[in-house]
């Protein structure tokens, strides 16, 4: 296949930045300085509150619905988990690195998050999520710089290895998600969000009381401490995880030797779904609570993918969201290592999802592979 074809998460990243130089789209941030809501409402000569930036929003899809973080943010225990997560910066153990870097005073750890500062690459309406969360206004899409795995063939590079992105105030990541709540986001996806829990719950607590309705995704890799998890319990409604990789060697040679990256996963998975259960769309579609898991498959079984199905089918209901994913292509630094620089096959890909479906896997998002080359 020739590496001019270009896949639908480019394709849209390349839209939103042309819509951004059209002037078409304020919350698209990647490409030259973003403004935030009231920067941009001063600028139609308007100076309305965070609330008011909310006021139009639609009722979130489903009758009843109330997204998890309200009751918290009610009694004020949102507000001190926030805390709790922000005095954990100061030795900083919010992900499975456990760096023990203080971040409070502006010390960066293996993610190079500078500090305690938050720095957020673009925040925009995404149409190329999974279908359930992305309906017809958008999945809420908030990038966040830097990570802790520094995978060598991340598509988004430039965001998580290069911090690529523009520093922001925890008041302005509030903003942003009203604003993305206001025009229509069914949600608020934060991508990559580990290493930034404490400045997004803090954000969090903002935005709840200031009309902030709409369901929080946990776009995560997956590789999350429990300790961290037991505190997002009753905030996060949505968990997105990655589940890269069966086997620790792999994890070790591709993501920075993370070699416990397979156990941590599991344990994480296994914690996500304990608290939000089996992701169901509601009538209309949309997701509004539960687990729905991602695996990339990757050349020559890199991912170990089919033990990863097994892994599922074993330990978590056989409706569990699974997005099988296609749309692997070498980035960043993946052409030092032969083995992954190439697209994956449609025989392996076909495999994968044959294999899911042999194990009973009843709820699978298997997405078009026509595109894919043979042996």
């Amino acid at each position: 296949m020739s590496d001019c074809k270009m896949t639908r998460r480019e394709f849209l990243k390349g839209v939103s930045a042309c819509c951004l130089q059209a002037g078409l789209s304020a919350l698209v941030l990647s490409s030259c300085k973003p403004t935030t809501p009231s920067e941009d409402m001063a600028s139609a000569g308007a100076k309305p509150s965070p609330t008011q930036v909310s006021a139009a929003t639609p009722t979130p899809a489903g009758s009843g619905f109330e997204p998890a973080y309200l009751k918290l943010h009610r009694t004020g225990e949102l507000k001190e988990r926030a805390e709790k997560l922000w005095a954990m910066m100061e030795s900083c153990r919010l992900c499975p690195r456990e760096c023990g870097v203080n971040r409070l005073e502006g010390m960066s750890g293996f993610c190079r998050a500078p500090g305690a500062t938050l720095v957020i690459s673009s925040a925009h309406p995404h149409f190329g999520e999974e279908r359930p969360l992305v309906g017809w206004g958008g999945s809420g899409t908030i990038f966040l710089t830097h990570c802790n795995l520094r995978c060598v063939f991340c598509q988004n590079w430039e965001i998580s290895q290069l911090g690529a992105g523009y520093k922001r105030a925890v008041e302005e990541l509030a903003e942003m998600m009203l604003q993305l709540q206001g025009i229509g986001c069914h949600n608020i996806n934060l991508v990559t969000p580990t290493h930034y829990s404490a400045p997004i719950l803090k954000a969090l607590d903002i935005a709840a009381g200031n009309g902030l309705r709409v369901p929080i995704v946990y776009n995560t890799s997956g590789w999350e401490r429990l300790e961290i998890l037991e505190v997002l319990d009753g905030i996060v409604d949505i968990y997105l995880p990655d589940f890269k990789y069966w086997d620790g060697e792999m994890a070790a040679k591709y993501s920075s030797n993370a070699a416990n990256y397979p156990e941590v996963t599991k344990a994480a998975i296994l914690e996500m779904h304990r608290q939000v259960g089996v992701a169901k769309p509601g009538p209309d579609g949309i997701m509004q609570r539960g687990l729905m898991i991602r695996h990339l498959v990757m050349p020559n079984n890199v991912a170990g993918s089919e033990q990863v199905m097994a892994w599922i089918a074993e330990n978590l209901p056989k409706d569990t969201y699974v997005n099988i994913m296609a749309q692997y292509a070498p980035r960043y630094k993946a052409y030092d290592y032969p083995e992954i620089a190439r697209r994956i096959t449609r025989e392996e890909y076909v495999k994968v999802v044959e294999t899911a479906q042999a194990l009973g896997l009843t709820n699978l998002d298997i997405q078009g592979y026509w595109w894919l080359e043979d042996e």
